[in-house]
C-alpha cells in the first residue's frame, strides 16, 4: 500500500510562521515525504528544510536587488541564444562572466550595431554581480543625464552622484546615443574619474570610442573621461544579425506577457 501524504499539523503551522519560516510550508510535505522514503535523521532533514529556505531567501533577495538596479528580468545570461549568427571574442565574454572585472575594478565596453545584444549582455552582467552579492545600478545614458539635470534643481545632485560613484557595477546603456551637452559631459568625467580603478562601469554603445569625442561638448573633459574608461577596460565587440529581430512573433507562437518596465528613479 502507497503511505499517507504526510500531513503538517496546525500547532507547526503555527510555529513556522511565527519564527518567520512561514514559506517553508511550501515545501514540507515533500520533504517530509522524503526524509521518509530516504529514512532521514533528524539533523539531516532539519539542513534540507533549512537549505530549501536559505535558497528562496536568496532568490527572492536577488530578484528585489535586480528590480532595485533596474536590470530587466528577462536579460539573464541563461536566456542568452547562442545559437545566433553573432561574432565576438567568447574568451572576452568568458571573462567578464567571470565577473574578475568587478572585483579587479575594472570596465567593459560592449560594442556593435544597433540590435546585436549589446544591452542584453550588460543586464546579463548585472544579474550575474548581483547574485554575488555585488550593488549594481543600470540606467539608459540619456535617461541618466536627465536625472542628474533635474537633480540640480532639487539640490540633490551631489547625493546622486555620490550613490553612482559607490555602486560596484555601473551599467550606462547606449552612451553618445546622441549628443552630450557641457552639463552631460562634466557628469560623465566626473563619474568616471572618481570611479576610475575604485569600482566597475560598464558602458554599451554603438558607437566607436573614437566617435565620442565629438559628440562632447568639453573635448577636454571627454578626453580625460575617455582615456581613464578605456585604459582599463575590455572590449566586447558584437557584430552579426539583430537580436531584436530574432524575437519577432510568428504565426502561431504563444502570447508572451508584456516585459516588466523598469520604474525610473526619482
Amino acid at each position: 500500500m502507497t503511505a499517507p501524504a504526510p500531513t503538517v499539523s496546525p500547532e507547526l503551522r503555527s510555529l513556522l510562521r511565527r519564527v518567520k519560516l512561514g514559506k517553508a510550508l511550501d515545501t514540507l510535505p515533500e520533504r517530509l515525504a522524503l526524509a521518509r522514503s530516504r529514512d532521514l535523521g533528524h539533523a539531516e532533514f532539519l539542513e534540507l528544510v533549512l537549505s530549501d529556505e536559505v535558497t528562496r531567501r536568496d532568490t527572492h533577495s536577488a530578484d528585489l536587488r535586480a528590480r532595485t538596479a533596474g536590470l530587466d528580468p528577462a536579460m539573464r545570461l541563461e536566456h542568452w541564444d547562442d545559437t545566433a549568427k553573432l561574432t565576438y571574442d567568447r574568451t572576452i565574454l568568458d571573462e567578464l562572466v567571470s565577473l574578475r572585472f568587478v572585483e579587479a575594478a575594472h570596465n567593459a565596453l560592449i560594442l556593435g550595431p544597433v540590435g546585436v545584444g549589446k544591452t542584453f549582455l550588460a543586464t546579463a552582467l548585472g544579474h550575474a554581480a548581483i547574485r554575488r552579492r555585488h550593488s549594481v545600478h543600470f540606467e539608459r545614458s540619456d535617461q541618466l543625464f536627465k536625472r542628474l539635470k533635474a537633480s540640480r534643481l532639487d539640490l540633490s545632485h551631489d547625493a546622486e552622484i555620490r550613490k553612482l560613484i559607490r555602486v560596484d557595477l555601473l551599467i550606462l546603456d547606449d552612451l553618445c546615443l546622441q549628443a552630450l551637452d557641457t552639463t552631460d559631459t562634466a557628469d560623465l568625467y566626473e563619474l568616471i574619474v572618481e570611479r576610475h580603478r575604485q569600482a566597475a562601469t560598464v558602458v554599451t554603445s554603438n558607437r566607436d570610442p573614437v566617435e565620442w569625442l565629438a559628440l562632447m561638448a568639453d573635448g577636454l573633459l571627454a578626453q580625460s573621461a575617455i582615456d581613464r574608461l578605456q585604459s582599463s577596460a575590455y572590449e566586447l565587440v558584437l557584430d552579426g544579425d539583430s537580436y531584436r529581430r530574432r524575437q519577432k512573433p510568428t504565426p502561431g507562437d504563444p502570447p508572451q506577457p508584456p516585459p516588466t518596465r523598469r520604474r525610473r528613479r526619482a
